[in-house]
């Protein structure tokens, strides 16, 4: 049998009106989906644990949200409703959720995924904004041959180093000496975070 936790009970009487009867209808069907499924609360929201996190739920002052853990693998991309967190977008009634034999039916597929051991795929990486060299800090680097011929020679996050670095600068004076220091340590041969390697 499943443990309920009474952090749960007080979280759900303190939402708003209607977000009560949404949370106590998920937290009913994720027990009847998974018996053994205990409550806790994670990062301060109602979650399901079950070898595992199966699932959570939270309330926001004008919607609630439920989302799987292992939500691509459920219910597959996120398509729609992006600025909700869950699987499910921004619940407003009960009746924004899919049918209560499909909820089931996903409940269970999630604890049979956890009990398997399968891991949720990781999220690709967001390729990073190009980040273009300012004229001053290309200068620098044609007038020492050295410098030059190493930083075309260091890996594309050295350079993005040194790039951010100099472009993150205020004020002209403080961009000019980082450029100045930058090319005394490129013509070294050494990464903008030598002194952490």
């Amino acid at each position: 049998m499943g443990k309920r936790d009474r952090r749960i009970d007080e979280y759900i009487a303190k939402q708003q009106p209607f977000a009560k009867p949404i949370l106590t209808y998920i937290r009913e069907v994720v027990h009847e989906g998974c018996p053994d499924c205990e409550e806790t609360l994670k990062w301060s929201m109602p979650s399901f644990m079950h070898h595992g996190i199966l699932c959570g739920m939270a309330a926001f002052k004008e919607h609630a949200t439920f989302g799987f853990w292992k939500h691509t693998l459920l219910v597959g991309e996120r398509t729609g409703d992006e600025g909700a967190m869950g699987s499910f977008g921004r619940l407003t009634s009960i009746e924004d959720l899919p049918p209560k034999r499909e909820l089931l039916a996903l409940i269970r597929k999630a604890a049979r995924l956890n009990e398997d051991g399968v891991k949720a795929p990781a999220k690709a990486p967001r390729p990073k904004k190009a980040i273009a060299m300012p004229p001053a800090f290309r200068n620098a680097l044609s007038k020492n041959k050295k410098a030059q011929a190493n930083y075309e020679a260091f890996p594309p996050s050295h350079k993005r180093e040194y790039l951010e670095w100099i472009v993150e600068a205020k004020r002209e004076e403080t961009r000019d000496r980082r450029i100045a220091q930058a090319v005394q340590w490129i013509a070294g041969g050494k990464a903008r975070n030598w002194k952490y390697m």
